[in-house]
């Protein structure tokens, strides 16, 4: 998955350089997330901006694409990620690190347990 880091990291990059990044973490995943899916559209809808193509040229067709690849609720949901990548980045760099904080507690949590779980197991067999 792409994390905030990899986000952070990809602003110090030429543009065409994040596009085939982001395209090669994709293409190593069985099942990219709606996420990455709409990373990678966003970027491609910015590209046909910068190079004055209409808007849907080259990303309606890997849509079309897509759609034939993954389920249609990804499709949607990646969609609605690049809509909200291009009108509004900071919600969505918001909700990215709500995210991550959520995983990183989640984490945390399961270590915290597991280690009581030693230490319990420990106790009641007297070591």
């Amino acid at each position: 998955m792409i994390s905030e880091k990899d986000l952070t990291n990809s602003q110090n990059i030429p543009f065409e350089e994040r596009i085939t990044r982001i395209e090669k973490m994709i293409e190593a995943e069985t099942e990219p997330k709606a996420f990455e899916l709409g990373l990678l559209l966003a970027l491609k809808m910015g590209q046909e901006i910068r190079e004055k193509k209409p808007l849907g040229s080259t990303t309606g067709d890997i849509v079309a694409a897509w759609s034939s690849k993954y389920p249609e609720s990804v499709v949607e949901e990646a969609i609605a990620h690049a809509k909200q990548f291009l009108t509004n980045p900071g919600a969505l760099a918001e909700k990215m690190k709500n995210i991550m904080l959520k995983k990183m507690n989640t984490q945390s949590n399961a270590a915290a347990e597991s280690a009581n779980d030693t230490a319990t197991d420990e106790a009641q067999s007297g070591k």
